[in-house]
């Protein structure tokens, strides 16, 4: 069996269950299910045309396959199709959102909160930098240039000033580039990526938490890919330390659906400060009546959003729970562990050779050669080649410019690079497969 099945059966027990709540009428539903067989076929035979994205040898782009009890938990939750916009629409589910907001919020050390699930980061981020230009309307919003590009869209689309910040050797923020933009003293908000979704990367939250103390701005802590890793014990304790320091921004977001065995989409926005609420306040004449409570619609600028991430995400804390040292947070250190063990087995290869120490999961490599031409070529063919052998990667494009003193010339403005994100903690059992596979992959290139 390859793909997982047996959750299937739990779900019909769970259905019954599900159905026992609701003392109604029968209803008879009038489903041609020949049809919808003859549809569900064709649909699979659709989907065959996919990359093996469950696969451990899928190590390409970043995607983590949810977990069975999070599959079921949503399918079933989908049988109400609750929506959680106000309590009248997810009488169960918006109870289940705050308990697991509460959680993310526990997990980053924020002694208090303001905060729901998105659709997704872009989402996420967007309520985040929307809330920043309401407390800073004229001033600066800046963000890496290794950053996600959302930042920069995002900024156009709310109207708000935006500046990208040169970036190191490693990926990170660099601190010379970002004081001269704060010295000028129209910086309002500072993106700190606590993970890049290009390198893994994390920025030196720690050194930006002290120039905050000087130039008074807001931290935005973009940790959509790589918030969980503040429960991984096997960083470097450098990254250790920036993750430690969470607490202490205005506003963070996590991606559930990235690290945290969620099916798509399920964001995160979480405020430091629950006064931003004020923000937030309208009024609505037809849906927040049937609570005295806060209704998560009254805190979001999405509107319509499916309770069933809720749902899904609250089972999948019931049985791995978000904390250092349990059983979620040792599959992370075993992803990361495998990240480690290619870092180690490329710093021997005569052919291919890491362009940093992963600080995460996320391993970027380049095949050797006489120059940056070359070099990029040959990673595009190990690519095509690695896929033909049913090894699945991805490219990078590395900017040339933060090279220093290479052995290779430098001949074009990017160096095509091969990419693994090793999000599954299934990777560090397979990784002698994948190395084996990757050798083969780079023989008579070039």
């Amino acid at each position: 069996m390859i793909l997982e099945k047996d959750s299937i059966k739990l779900l019909q027990k769970a259905l019954d269950k599900l159905e026992d709540g609701f003392e109604l009428p029968e209803i008879d539903c009038k489903i041609d299910y020949e049809k919808v067989e003859s549809v569900m076929m064709r649909v699979a035979e659709k989907m065959q045309n996919n990359y093996p994205y469950f696969h451990p040898l899928f190590a390409g782009q970043m995607l983590k396959p949810p977990h069975p009890i999070a599959r079921a938990a949503y399918m079933l939750a989908m049988w109400i199709n609750p929506n959680n916009h106000a309590m009248d629409g997810s009488k169960a589910s918006s109870p289940m959102e705050k308990e697991v907001v509460a959680d993310l919020a526990k997990m980053f050390g924020l002694k208090q909160h303001l905060g729901h699930l998105t659709g997704g980061g872009t989402m996420a981020n967007l309520e985040g930098l929307w809330v920043a230009g309401q407390i800073h309307p004229k001033k600066l919003i800046v963000a890496s240039d290794q950053s996600h590009y959302t930042h920069e869209r995002i900024t156009g689309v709310l109207k708000l000033n935006f500046e990208k910040v040169k970036t190191d050797r490693f990926s990170r923020m660099n601190l010379e580039d970002l004081e001269e933009k704060l010295k000028k003293g129209n910086v309002g908000t500072v993106v700190c990526t606590m993970g890049s979704t290009g390198t893994g990367a994390v920025d030196p939250l720690d050194e930006i938490l002290e120039l905050q103390k000087k130039y008074h701005f807001r931290i935005h802590a973009d940790a959509a890919y790589g918030g969980y890793f503040g429960l991984v014990e096997n960083l470097d304790q450098s990254t250790m330390d920036k993750f430690s320091l969470l607490n202490q921004v205005d506003s963070i977001v996590i991606d559930p659906h990235k690290q945290g065995l969620q099916p798509y989409g399920c964001g995160c926005i979480l405020f430091n400060d629950p006064s931003v609420a004020s923000y937030y306040l309208h009024d609505s004449p037809y849906t927040y009546y049937t609570s005295d409570e806060l209704h998560l619609g009254e805190i979001s600028l999405e509107c319509s959003r499916a309770g069933a991430s809720a749902v899904g995400l609250w089972a999948t804390h019931q049985m791995l729970p978000p904390v250092k040292g349990g059983e979620f947070s040792k599959d992370l250190g075993r992803s990361r562990n495998a990240a480690l063990k290619l870092y180690d087995r490329l710093q021997k290869s005569e052919q291919l050779f890491p362009l940093m120490k992963p600080e995460t999961d996320i391993v970027v490599y380049a095949l050797t050669g006489k120059d940056t031409n070359e070099m990029s070529e040959k990673a595009n063919q190990v690519f095509k080649i690695a896929e033909e052998n049913h090894l699945y990667l991805s490219l990078y494009k590395y900017p040339t410019s933060l090279f220093d003193n290479p052995e290779f010339e430098i001949n074009s403005e990017y160096l095509t690079c091969l990419r693994s994100c090793l999000l599954k903690p299934e990777h560090d059992d397979w990784l002698d497969e994948i190395w084996s596979r990757l050798e083969n992959s780079t023989k008579n290139v070039g």
